[in-house]
């Protein structure tokens, strides 16, 4: 084959590929592993670029100090440590890496192959930035095909790839910014709204979902008693306890002011009420400080089983009235049947 006809067919490779990628784009994403099928076509497009085997692209989740695949060909989803590995060493030096002696690198994580026995012998990774010139991310080949890297032609090419993936990692990002909270860290209402089909599809006989509320007790009280700054930090403690009494599989959620809602994957009715009946007890014993001094709240739960049958508005209303019930009655409890 003729070094133009070669050419020709990496080019139709190419536009193969990125009409692929308009068509997805032009599509509804209904769910997040829909979503997740652009990013694998980025992949590709990366991949075919530069001629290599496998290619992965990484999110940069520097609340977490973690980086994870949103896509990698040959494996499932990766997460390491930010400070780990070339991707790591990539983004913190904000600067291409290529080495065509991998198992001789320092920063090589050979771990993946041990597991699935796949022999590595050429990486290139390249940071990706957003318009703010932040690094949000990196972009991987490995093992170009016929050879190694060569840092600079195959930079050259990547970069196509890895400048549209910098675009939509940022959209992705401003979007899940949109969906957070940004005193608690917890996700908002909106995120609640769009996880919550995500949710739905998980539910069966086999995988209930529970759904606690609640609230923290006479909130107003503190604001107008030590100011609003320490009901900050209040809403911070608090939140921070929630976060820490749930499982990565679970969601929780800054509903609104002091009201939180959280979702619970693999959870009956009762065990839902015994977590939430933890989660008081360690609210109360706990100790918020502030500027010296040491703020005691308490809280009040409502809890359910969440019915597919049912919207998502019906559902929260089920439990929005068993927590009202709980400040009626008393405050400081847990009530997960109509009373």
């Amino acid at each position: 084959m003729s070094e133009s006809m070669s050419a020709q067919k990496i080019l139709d490779n190419i536009f193969s590929v990125v009409q692929r990628l308009y068509e997805e784009m032009r599509q509804n994403r209904n769910s997040y592993s829909e979503h997740l099928r652009i990013f694998e076509i980025f992949a590709e497009l990366g991949r075919t670029l530069v001629g290599a085997d496998r290619a992965s692209f990484w999110r940069w989740d520097k609340r977490k100090g973690k980086l994870f695949t949103a896509t990698a060909t040959g494996t499932n989803q990766i997460v390491i440590d930010d400070t780990t590995g070339l991707v790591g060493r990539a983004l913190a030096e904000n600067r291409t890496i290529v080495t065509n002696d991998p198992y001789n690198h320092p920063d090589f994580n050979s771990a993946v192959d041990k597991k699935t026995g796949y022999v590595t012998k050429s990486v290139l990774v390249m940071p990706v930035a957003n318009c703010h010139s932040e690094v949000i991310g990196a972009f991987q080949v490995i093992n170009k095909l016929g050879g190694g890297f060569d840092e600079e032609e195959d930079s050259k090419r990547l970069s196509i790839a890895a400048f549209i993936c910098g675009m939509a990692l940022e959209s992705d990002l401003f979007l899940e910014d949109s969906e957070r909270d940004k005193l608690t860290e917890l996700k908002n209402r909106l995120g609640l709204e769009r996880d919550w089909r995500r949710y739905l599809q998980k539910i069966s006989p086999k995988m209930p979902l529970s759904i606690i509320m609640c609230d923290i007790d006479f909130f107003k009280k503190v604001n107008d008693t030590y100011g609003h700054n320490a009901g900050d930090a209040i809403l911070v403690h608090v939140s921070k306890i929630l976060s820490a009494h749930i499982r990565n599989c679970d969601g929780a959620y800054r509903w609104g002011g002091e009201e939180f809602i959280m979702i619970l994957e693999g959870v009956n009715l009762s065990e839902s009420a015994e977590l939430a009946e933890r989660i008081r007890l360690a609210v109360e014993g706990s100790v918020c400080h502030f500027e010296g001094q040491e703020l005691r709240v308490t809280m009040s739960f409502g809890c359910a089983e969440i019915s597919a049958a049912a919207d998502m508005e019906d559902n929260i209303k089920i439990v929005d009235n068993r927590l009202y019930c709980a400040k009626k009655t008393g405050r400081n409890k847990v009530v997960y049947r109509d009373e």
